[in-house]
């Protein structure tokens, strides 16, 4: 029997594994951008374009929309092993069309297309893992793709600094093709989740699935839950019912968590930190080696999330990093308007400041908003409830990301950082005033808790 639960486990890892390469896609297409853009816009024109540069960085965020809004229907439809394959391919085809781009107009239809990936991974990895995983490690293995997600930034980082020698972005974008195939043929060889299959009536399939991840004496037990599970989810309400009263104090927290995790500008340090740091006077390289320690700091401090979310707590760690995002922002953008923009000085406490805030954005609202938003909604309206928030997530990751370099053209780094840190102090008051605190409480207490904090805050 423990030999048997051991191969089990490990089938269970492996599956997780291969889908969390989705995760691994995310965050190196998105990440990819912060050093491919120093190349890409001399070469393609657009060195005094500061929208065209905002439009190629943030047309990836066009596609996630579009792939996170239709992803749920085609989980349905096609199964998530056969949409999680679709992601592959879509991931593999915009890695090429990237590279090969021939001027900007092809290379942001490529990133969108590049985009429709990332938004089919955003929901489709966390789905997959979830319902292939026994209870007992599902948290563990869903955890895993945020993880993957920030290591695949860390990569693109990596391979920006070991082809910056030789200006060559498009190998940049390229090289993604390769985990895209291993996602690809490694999805090819695992099952689909018995909770599809059971859902369509294939339950002699969902049995053997559930054999090599579960142990027989635990099949049947879980075809029942599945099922009523499925009777639950029929049970819940559509998109109308987000209109109603009843959960609106619900939506004011979860949308205010998902447009804020943007809004504090985490995604202007992911996509442009490089564009800023070669404005101090960095060369290239080194203000591509230095995104790169500030990836390193981005992967460990999503340790720390992992490891204290269930102990300190989640309203706790959302206003510490409210503190520490404002912090070291304010510090930047203060210090750069009293010195000047350029100097090796300058440029080394930038980098800190950089690492300050990224390490204060991973440990807290980075996983945490995602913990929450499926915390505070009540089940009867969270699929819509969720993709509302999700969707609106994306939607400020497009508008800061596509903003940010006229904002640094025409304001400068110093009020821009101090721009941003003004959006930490609203980040801060949001949460103290009207986010609950979510740990160790029964869904009906915090949807009650909701009410009573909102009609304070009101």
């Amino acid at each position: 029997m423990s030999e048997g639960s051991s191969a089990r486990r490990r089938f269970v890892y492996v599956a997780s594994g291969i889908s969390a390469l989705g995760g691994l896609l995310f965050g190196y297409d998105t990440g990819v951008i912060s050093g491919a853009l120093l190349f890409l816009k001399k070469d393609l024109g657009i060195q005094h374009d500061a929208f065209m540069q905002g439009l190629v960085t943030s047309a990836i965020l066009i596609g996630a929309m579009i792939g996170a809004l239709v992803c749920g229907s085609l989980a349905d439809r096609l199964g998530r092993r056969r949409l999680t394959l679709l992601a592959g391919v879509v991931f593999g085809i915009g890695a090429i069309g990237a590279a090969a781009s021939p001027d900007v107009a092809v290379l942001v239809l490529f990133r969108i297309v590049l985009g429709i990936g990332v938004g089919l991974a955003s929901v489709i990895v966390p789905m997959y893992i979830a319902e292939i995983s026994p209870a007992e490690v599902r948290g563990r293995l869903t955890s895993l793709n945020q993880l993957m997600i920030t290591l695949g930034i860390l990569v693109a980082y990596i391979v920006d600094y070991l082809l910056a020698p030789y200006a060559a972005w498009r190998w940049m974008f390229g090289l993604a093709v390769i985990p895209a195939a291993a996602l690809f043929v490694g999805m090819y060889f695992m099952p689909e989740t018995p909770r599809w299959l059971v859902g369509h009536g294939r339950l002699d399939v969902a049995r053997q699935v559930l054999g090599r991840t579960r142990g027989e004496e635990r099949i049947e037990e879980e075809i029942e839950g599945i099922q009523e599970a499925e009777r639950r989810a029929r049970e819940q309400a559509g998109w109308g019912e987000l209109v109603k009263a009843w959960i609106r104090p619900a939506l004011i927290v979860g949308l205010g968590l998902a447009i804020l995790q943007q809004f504090v500008g985490i995604n202007t340090i992911i996509y442009y930190a490089p564009t800023t740091l070669t404005k101090l006077g960095l060369g290239d390289s080194a203000s591509i080696l230095a995104q790169v320690g500030i990836g390193v700091v981005n992967v460990l401090f999503t340790f720390v999330a992992i490891r204290t979310l269930d102990t300190i707590g989640r309203k706790r760690l959302l206003l510490a990093g409210s503190v520490g995002m404002t912090a070291s922002l304010a510090v930047l953008g203060f210090l750069t308007l009293a010195v000047g923009i350029k100097g090796g000085a300058i440029g080394i406490i930038t980098i800190i400041c950089l690492a300050v805030y990224i390490a204060s954005f991973a440990a807290t609202w980075g996983p945490t908003v995602w913990v929450m938003l499926p915390e505070i909604y009540p089940l009867r309206v969270r699929g819509p409830a969720e993709g509302l928030a999700t969707w609106g997530n994306w939607a400020s990751n497009f508008l800061v990301s596509l903003t940010f370099p006229s904002m640094l053209a025409g304001l400068g780094q110093g009020f821009s950082m101090l721009l941003f840190a003004g959006m930490g102090v609203v980040s801060f008051l949001f949460v103290l005033a009207l986010v609950p605190e979510t740990r160790g409480k029964t869904l009906e207490e915090i949807e009650e808790e909701l009410n009573v904090e909102v009609d304070k805050a009101g």
